[in-house]
């Protein structure tokens, strides 16, 4: 079996978005979660896989974009009980003005769950000063036979790429908006046309005004 669940959320900014989502995948299943997160005054959303079955496969990728006075808590968890299971973790997250984005993930391999190969990625982008980003990854590895790689970044907007794309021709907020959708790209080539074309759009809405 293979199961793709797609969701691009822009909930109204007075909103509590608490969420649980959770698959379990048997022999060679594979299970996608992708997730836009956009809106409330708060989102805890942490899609989970269980991996019961020897070849099962998780992919968990997520964005969120957080605003002024905004907490996006979001990212994703894994376990492997069965042998010879994958799985990979890519999140990314941007934050403006007073808002602040946290990547809380789980990544638990099980005794008996050999030949595992997980990988876990969170990277961060702050489009001003007073915007923040946290993480914390946990990782419980019970078993030696295993490959498990975890990588994370936190940069800004670079100055240097705004300028080299407002020299030919965009604004500053249009290159603003370009360096974005390049940092998110991984997220949306996965979604549908219809839902990448609707994050692109809430991408600009929520950046309007913040550069320049």
């Amino acid at each position: 079996a293979r199961v793709r669940y797609s969701t691009v959320q822009n909930w109204a900014k007075n909103i509590y978005n608490l969420v649980t989502k959770r698959a379990v995948a048997y022999e060679d299943a594979v299970v996608e979660w992708v997730d836009g997160n956009f809106g409330s005054t708060l989102t805890m959303k942490y899609p989970s896989v269980y991996l019961m079955g020897r070849g099962a496969r998780a992919e968990i990728l997520s964005l969120a974009f957080a605003g002024s006075d905004q907490h996006q808590d979001a990212g994703g968890k894994v376990i492997h009980v069965a042998p010879d299971t994958s799985s990979v973790i890519i999140s990314k997250s941007i934050s403006q003005d007073t808002g602040r984005t946290s990547y809380r993930g789980l990544l638990q391999i099980l005794p008996g769950a050999e030949r595992v190969k997980a990988h876990v990625q969170c990277d961060a982008l702050l489009l001003d000063d007073c915007a923040r980003s946290d993480t914390y990854p946990t990782m419980d590895i019970q078993e030696k036979d295993v490959t498990v790689g975890h990588e994370a970044s936190v940069s800004k907007i670079n100055e240097e790429q705004l300028f080299y794309l407002q020299t030919r021709g965009l604004s500053a907020q249009e290159a603003a908006v370009m360096i974005v959708n390049g940092f998110i790209e991984p997220v949306v080539k996965a979604l549908p046309m219809e839902f990448a074309v609707e994050m692109n759009r809430l991408i600009e809405l929520e950046m309007e005004g913040s550069v320049g």
